[in-house]
């Protein structure tokens, strides 16, 4: 049985990604890296669930949700888009195999950054962050999520890699193994990896190449 709750707050924190701070029922509780279906509590939205990841702190009173806006297709996001204060969600129960497991690289491409955000939040609550590194793969500056508290969050720690920037001079890069070799000193460490399915399995191999070993690899199943 869905949870029904209201939205308390939304606004758009880049062009295509929206922040909404929702109800948290109560004895509702989730782990960090973990997602819920959610649906519009509206005629002909209420069996269209999605999954979404929270981003809230596990004590915070409300719930958070970060979420890709895809205007393209008249879908679950693009009536998100459009969705105000007091309108109602329906929530289902937390689910998901991502979660903290130890230090190691958190890699995400694009809105695949959002399971990460609860668990580095509840790191930094926890004073260990420490040994933790997150890089982001995204078009360009304008789509990274969150950048600001990242930064203050990670500091050095925190890298960005762009794949479209559209600016003279630039270069396009991805992650790759030249990538992987350069970032990475130790593969005997937790690698996070979340963003498209492509992404996930390309990164997967490339790591296990070069011998990371497999039960060290967090992603979504």
């Amino acid at each position: 049985m869905p949870y029904a709750v209201k939205i308390l707050d939304s606004a758009f924190i880049t062009p295509d990604v929206k922040r909404f701070k929702v109800e948290k029922p109560k004895g509702y509780t989730f782990i960090p890296g973990q997602a819920a279906g959610v649906a519009l509590d509206k005629p002909g939205w209420a069996d269209r669930k999605k999954p979404f990841t929270f981003t809230s702190l596990t004590s915070s009173r409300t719930l958070e949700f970060i979420i890709k806006i895809y205007d393209d297709h008249d879908g679950v996001t693009k009536q998100l888009g459009l969705a105000k204060k007091s309108d109602g969600l329906l929530l289902g129960d937390p689910y998901g195999a991502i979660h903290y497991q130890g230090p190691g690289f958190f890699f995400a491409a694009g809105a695949g950054v959002t399971p990460y955000i609860a668990i580095l939040r509840d790191l930094q609550k926890k004073k260990k962050l420490a040994g933790n590194t997150l890089v982001c793969s995204n078009k360009t500056a304008d789509d990274v999520i969150m950048d600001k508290e990242f930064t203050e969050m990670l500091g050095k720690n925190f890298l960005n890699i762009f794949t479209r920037q559209h600016v003279i001079g630039f270069r396009e890069k991805r992650i790759d193994r030249d990538t992987l070799v350069a970032l990475v000193q130790d593969f005997n460490q937790h690698f996070y990896v979340c963003g498209p399915q492509a992404f996930v399995t390309d990164l997967c191999d490339m790591l296990k190449t070069l011998g990371a070993d497999p039960g060290s690899l967090v992603i979504e199943q």
